[in-house]
């Protein structure tokens, strides 16, 4: 599984709210509430996010292992 909590802490660091990333990013709020809720994103969206703040990728999510296999 993947989990975004790290994204919210990066944000707090960089001072850049939700309001921020919808009003001024044009980040679309349902993918905001996916991130928030842990969902399936694009991964233009990850890079979009790591470019806005300017961070890695595992800055922003990371990788619980389950059983989610092919």
């Amino acid at each position: 599984m993947i989990k975004f909590d790290k994204l919210w802490r990066t944000m707090k660091e960089k001072n850049i709210t939700q309001y921020d990333l919808y009003t001024h990013y044009r980040v679309n709020r349902s993918q905001i509430n996916r991130l928030r809720h842990n969902l399936n994103v694009e991964t233009n969206t990850i890079d979009k996010l790591c470019n806005i703040l300017n961070c890695k990728v595992e800055d922003i999510m990371e990788h619980y292992p389950d059983d989610n296999v092919f």
